[in-house]
This record gives C-alpha cells, sequence and structure tokens, in this order.
C-alpha cells in the first residue's frame, strides 16, 4: 500500500474502533455490575452468616439479591435505547 493511501485508512481504521469501543462500553459495565453485585451481596451474606453462625442462608440471600440486582443493572442497559 503507498504511503498515501495510508494514512486516511488508518485514521479511518482508528475511528471506527474509537465508535466501537464507545458502544461497547455500556455493556461491559453493565456486565461488570453484574459480576460485583453478585461478589458484593455474597460476600456480604458470608460474612453476616460467619458472624451469626447461619451457615448458609444469609450466603443463598446475598447471592440471589446480587443477581436480581445485576440483572435489573443489566435490563436497564439493553432496554435503555
Amino acid at each position: 500500500m503507498p504511503d498515501d493511501e495510508r494514512g486516511p485508512f488508518l485514521a479511518r481504521s482508528l475511528q471506527h474502533l474509537q465508535e466501537n469501543i464507545r458502544r461497547s462500553g455500556p455493556a461491559a459495565a453493565a456486565g461488570y455490575t453484574l459480576i460485583g453485585a453478585i461478589i458484593l451481596l455474597g460476600g456480604i451474606g458470608y460474612a453476616v452468616d460467619a458472624w451469626r453462625g447461619t451457615s448458609p442462608w444469609f450466603l443463598l440471600l446475598g447471592l440471589l439479591v446480587g443477581l436480581i440486582v445485576g440483572f435489573y443493572e443489566l435490563a436497564k442497559t439493553v432496554w435503555h435505547r
């Protein structure tokens, strides 16, 4: 490819890459929110179980609430359009 054609080609390629990254940002954030909610609320449930000696009930409750919160945030992102 000649040097004079490579400049516009690289500029267009970079522009398309930036657009794709910008569009994928909300989906990535929703995925991280889903995982984070499950881990955080499951961890809180585990800690409460360890403190109260009620294993595994608060852990299961924390995981369930984490799933609900995570999927709610995922649904908000998907249906936002």
